[in-house]
């Protein structure tokens, strides 16, 4: 798959911007294109039209902070929509594609999920969207139907990404997929503007496309967004209807790995949590490596 570049994003969000969104008066006259001309964005950001056209066309070179916060506010760019702008102007036009060093979760990470126990349902993400690890409970919520020491084995690692659009029992466990699918997309998008040299991200996103019209359908709207909260409503296939709450904490240290987090939104989706808990027995935690004293968890 390759990456995206500064000159696609800016066109395809020039094309959403209209003249009335940023106070241009059109005089009732006919237009060939849906959003702004290149002409109006570049007079507004302040820069030549000259120099606006060669910036979609990818042959502009570095543009500056200044050109790209002005283009960012023309654009009407969120703070994630703008953080990719940013990313996708410090990357270089043909950069070399390599295979990241296996992932290895700090010590305090795994602590902090040790710590949780088996009454919060927690699970941690690497930047790729595959499972480094998970509790007991965080198992159960939102993948049972996996087995449970699959984060130890780095084949077997289950991809949230993978399981959201190619596996069936993911998409029936969510009732508000739509909504987390268009999520999930969007996110791939920004962390590839972050990492545009990780060759396996680039690699499951061109088999999302290939595979999955959902995927290849929602990639094409351009949507970027850092997930960070959001609602989570399952049809479970053990405890029924549970309604969570999922929030991301970040690690300064490895920012790219993400501790995920479930909170019941009322008092039946506790009381599933608490049944999913309780179901749970021995060791709470499962890794990329085992905790120290932890045993290994059967098969």
């Amino acid at each position: 798959m390759e990456p995206e570049s500064l000159g696609t994003f800016l066109r395809n969000r020039r094309g959403r911007v209209t003249p009335a969104d940023v106070g241009l008066r059109t005089y009732g006259t006919a237009r060939r294109v849906p959003g702004l001309r290149r002409e109006e964005l570049a007079q507004l950001a302040g820069v030549s039209a000259g120099y606006y056209t060669r910036l979609e066309q990818d042959q502009a070179g570095t543009a500056s902070r200044q050109v790209l916060d002005a283009l960012a506010r023309i654009l009407l760019l969120d703070a994630a929509e703008t953080a990719h702008l940013h990313n996708l102007a410090l990357r270089r036009a043909e950069p070399r594609m390599v295979r990241p060093q296996r992932q290895q979760l700090h010590p305090r990470v795994l602590a902090l999920l040790e710590s949780l126990g088996r009454n919060t349902p927690a699970v941690v993400l690497g930047r790729r969207g595959d499972v480094l690890a998970w509790n007991r409970t965080g198992h159960a919520l939102t993948a049972e139907h996996v087995d449970f020491d699959a984060p130890q084995d780095s084949a077997r690692r289950p991809s949230v990404p993978r399981m959201f659009f190619l596996d069936s029992h993911t998409r029936d466990l969510h009732e508000n997929w739509d909504e987390l699918a268009r999520t999930h997309v969007a996110y791939l998008r920004f962390t590839a503007g972050r990492y545009p040299t990780d060759r396996r991200l680039a690699e499951l996103i061109g088999e999302l496309v290939m595979h999955s019209d959902d995927f290849a359908r929602l990639w094409a709207t351009g949507d970027v967004a850092d997930c960070t909260v959001g609602t989570m409503r399952l049809r479970h296939p053990t405890v029924g209807r549970v309604d969570v709450d999922y929030q991301v904490w970040l690690q300064p240290d490895t920012p790219d790995h993400r501790l995920e987090i479930y909170t019941a939104n009322d008092e039946p989706s506790a009381d599933a949590l608490r049944l999913l808990a309780d179901q749970g027995s021995g060791r709470h935690v499962c890794a990329d490596r085992p905790l120290s004293g932890a045993p290994v968890a059967p098969r």
